[in-house]
């Protein structure tokens, strides 16, 4: 049995860059402890966007340009880079590809437990969640909700809440 732990778009953008928050600053210390006690496999997703970003239906959304590739927004925080072997480019909120290589895993190994943690738990965790929950519906998710940070605490609590209505476990409210 295997225990995988996703870190979701912990890049500098949304950190202390375009869509930096202090929640998400603070979050940093957690997350590279996290991962540093974590026993099992380590995915890390990044947000991808392009020059065109604007022009999409997530750029006449959320007008503000953030992790343009090979920009330093779009890069995984410096702390968190040395654990970085395996990386997800995602072009939308939930990644597809995740819940592939996941229920690809589970099919050579079975998955005793999915944790995610990461940035911004009302957008991208929360997607995520629900994608994995999509392709392993049997698999315990978890979410560490000390190692999240939403666009703000209001709608990180809500996110939270809401994925626990979805059977996802919250860990350290």
């Amino acid at each position: 049995m295997q225990k995988i732990l996703v870190v979701v778009d912990m890049q500098n953008d949304f950190i202390d860059g375009a869509l930096g928050t202090k929640e998400a600053v603070e979050i940093v210390p957690k997350v590279k402890e996290k991962i540093e006690n974590f026993d099992g496999k380590i995915i890390f997703t990044r947000d991808t966007h392009f020059e065109n970003y604007l022009e999409t239906q997530e750029g006449r959304n959320l007008p503000v340009k953030h992790c343009i590739k090979n920009t330093e927004g779009w890069q995984i925080c410096s702390s968190l880079q040395p654990f970085c072997k395996e990386v997800i480019d995602k072009p939308t909120f939930g990644s597809q590809k995740l819940g592939e290589i996941l229920k690809e895993s589970d099919e050579k190994e079975k998955i005793e437990k999915i944790m995610l943690v990461g940035l911004c738990t009302d957008i991208c965790v929360i997607s995520n969640a629900m994608v994995i929950k999509a392709f392993l519906p049997e698999t315990p998710i978890a979410v560490d909700a000390a190692c999240c940070a939403g666009v703000s605490p209001e709608s990180h609590k809500i996110a939270i809440e809401t994925m626990k209505v979805c059977q996802i476990e919250i860990e350290n409210e």
